[in-house]
């Protein structure tokens, strides 16, 4: 029993090691192979940040959120079915900030609306996304931010 044990735990290590670096940043919210993943930012290593795009001028690049990859009755939800309702999302998390973001006073009198770490809510259709190795990642503008937000999971994600 115990070889089988070593053999599966070879296999998940392996697994692990074959990721993405943006898959790694995901983390089991348990200890079980079918506990959900959820974004840990702290994961997110400064080699994969200096990887992606430098957003210029006043833009933002943002990490859409990704949803749980089951339902609340224990149905497993196809990878495809994740990524459709990531691209649908309208919650995502700050990577980083374009050099002139939140500069202009006239427009932002009060200052900045978010910074690399916030998760924050965004128009359905703002921005323009791209694949990388991993994922998918927005660049939208400065004012199409419309609100951070504390905690991403009390915002409801029905797709």
């Amino acid at each position: 029993m115990s070889d089988a044990n070593s053999a599966l735990e070879q296999k998940w290590a392996q697994e692990e090691a074959n990721k993405a670096p943006l898959q790694k940043a995901y983390e089991k919210a348990g200890n079980k192979k079918t506990d959900e993943e959820k974004l840990n930012p702290e994961k997110l290593s400064s080699d994969l940040l200096s990887q992606l795009p430098e957003p210029t001028g006043w833009r933002i690049l943002i990490l859409p959120y990704r949803g749980q990859a089951r339902t609340e009755g224990g149905i497993y939800l196809t990878e495809k079915t994740v990524e459709r309702q990531q691209i649908a999302t309208v919650l995502g998390y700050v990577l980083k900030t374009g050099e002139l973001a939140y500069q202009d006073e006239n427009k932002f009198p009060t200052g900045p609306w978010c910074e690399a770490g916030d998760w924050v809510l965004f128009g359905r259709y703002a921005g323009s996304r791209f694949e990388i190795e991993g994922g998918e990642v927005k660049i939208l503008n400065d004012d199409e931010i419309i609100a951070k937000v504390t905690d991403p999971e009390a915002i409801l994600h029905n797709y």
